[in-house]
């Protein structure tokens, strides 16, 4: 199982910028919430945006109002609209998911990370 990243990249401060991240594997079954955190130079990993499966979003207060976080649950995908990026918004972007797999032995749940896309938010 595995998480990629995809549109990360340079964009001016105002700008706007959409993460997308695409769960794969075999015997996936459920996802039960998929979401964004990012780590600055320095700085800790903290929580962006998250979303269950029934839609249920929670955002950090710095994006609130700018950021949109949204899932395709049939594609297993969640993407991330930027819009009005500020430069304090650059960092490593991570895909993050809650999923179970079913297999003939059962089921295991499992937290998955994606391999991080930068964003550079320019001045």
């Amino acid at each position: 199982v595995q998480l990629v990243e995809s549109g990360g990249g340079l964009v001016q401060d105002g700008g706007s910028l959409r993460l997308s991240c695409a769960a794969s594997g075999r015997g996936i079954s459920s996802i039960t919430a998929m979401g964004w955190y990012r780590q600055a130079p320095g700085k800790l990993r903290e929580l962006v945006a998250s979303i269950t499966s029934d839609g249920t979003t929670n955002y950090a207060d710095a994006v609130k109002g700018r950021f949109t976080v949204s899932r395709d649950n049939a594609k297993n995908t969640v993407y991330l609209q930027m819009n009005a990026p500020k430069p304090e918004d650059t960092a490593v972007y991570y895909c993050h998911a809650d999923l179970t797999i079913t297999t003939i032995e059962g089921n295991s749940y499992l937290e998955v990370w994606g391999q991080g896309t930068l964003v550079t938010v320019s001045s």
